[in-house]
């Protein structure tokens, strides 16, 4: 079995529950990093908020660099799953 596959996602109901929370955790930070760059741009309008506009910058940076990073760890906690599946349905064998 290998990772970033659409079997790890389809093994069982569990696996399916959670593929979907990864998404919708990935889908949030991606929202909060594109609110956060759209904020800070607006603020780079005006001198008196463009350290505003920086500190929304390096938040945004920090959201996006999270992205990668959940998907990682949801493609090995699924890669789990199944290796525990597989050792499960070798035992009822």
């Amino acid at each position: 079995m290998k990772l970033f596959t659409h079997e790890n996602r389809d093994q069982s109901p569990e696996t399916r529950q959670a593929y979907a929370l990864y998404e919708i955790l990935h889908t949030a930070v991606d929202f909060i990093a594109a609110i956060c760059f759209l904020i800070g741009s607006v603020l780079f309008f005006w001198s008196d908020t463009l350290f505003a506009g920086t500190w929304l910058f390096v938040i945004g940076s920090i959201f996006f660099t999270m992205k990668p990073t959940i998907r990682l760890v949801r493609e090995i906690r699924l890669y789990q799953m199944g290796k525990k599946q597989r050792l499960a349905d070798q035992v009822e064998a």
